[in-house]
């Protein structure tokens, strides 16, 4: 997989996250820590991202 495709992947997944996030924000009686859990995974992508993208631009 070339690194421009694993980044578009990445991309996705953090949209989904993001979708995600917000459904379980909106969801009543939502268990906080599975919104603190989706939000850290989101994050995580979000720095992968930003480290692959840096790493492209070099």
């Amino acid at each position: 997989m070339s690194l421009s495709s694993h980044l578009q992947e990445l991309k996705k997944k953090h949209a989904s996250l993001s979708e995600a996030v917000e459904a379980a924000q909106r969801a009543p009686g939502m268990d906080g820590l599975h919104v603190a859990e989706l939000k850290k995974q989101k994050l995580r992508l979000k720095e992968e991202i930003t480290r692959l993208s840096s790493r492209r631009l070099h």
